[in-house]
């Protein structure tokens, strides 16, 4: 895994919560959206509106594609990532 804004064993050792499955998603989730500089901002708000809609989709009991699955586990690797590490 290159070429990432945060390289993803720091992210292990620092969040010890993720999985496997959480850091691959964040892997191939950010170089999609960094493939594009101009596209940037959008595409992460297509990835994020692409994951909520699969929790909820998820929730009714229906089965999610590929790209609803790997949204919706980019979107709780993230959400692990910014729980709070000091209580």
């Amino acid at each position: 895994m290159s070429r990432l804004p945060v390289d993803p064993e720091r992210l292990r050792r620092q969040f010890e919560d993720l999985s496997e499955e959480d850091l691959e998603a964040y892997a191939a989730v950010t170089r999609r959206v960094l493939e594009d500089p101009a596209r940037k901002g959008s595409a992460m708000r297509e990835v994020m509106l692409l994951a909520r809609a699969a929790r909820a989709k998820q929730a009714a009991g229906e089965a999610l594609t590929a790209g609803e699955l790997q949204a919706l586990r980019y979107l709780r690797a993230v959400e692990k990532m910014q729980s709070p590490t000091v209580e």
